[in-house]
């Protein structure tokens, strides 16, 4: 590789900051919940500001995902024949995970009443 420069790569510099704060996600998510019954403390506020960032980070590259794949993703939904855009399995499947998901810990809520 002496000598080669590969050039910047935004794609693959989406799908990175995705992927990282993606998976930083879940584990300040359950800090922040577990700090969420403490009084004030800096740790409480650095798990919240730590969750803030991440989830940040990933909504405004997610949206740079779509953006840079437009072009995919316009063939996926509109160039399948169909008059109207038609879900493939894989989004039909993760639109169920996330929906029973999203159910699953919303109801969590009801049920605590809180």
């Amino acid at each position: 590789m002496e000598g080669t420069s590969k050039r910047f790569n935004p794609r693959a510099f989406t799908a990175v900051v995705i992927a990282f704060s993606g998976l930083g996600l879940p584990l300040t998510g359950l800090a922040n919940h577990l700090y969420g019954f403490a009084p004030p403390s800096i740790a409480r506020h650095a798990w919240m500001s730590a969750h803030n960032c991440l989830g940040l980070l990933f909504a405004g590259f997610a949206v740079g995902h779509v953006v840079l794949n437009r072009r995919a993703l316009s063939k996926y939904f509109w160039d399948r024949g169909a008059p109207v855009p038609a879900l493939g399995r894989e989004a039909a499947l993760a639109a169920a995970l996330v929906a029973s998901l999203l159910l699953l810990f919303v109801g969590h809520a009801f049920h605590a009443g809180g």
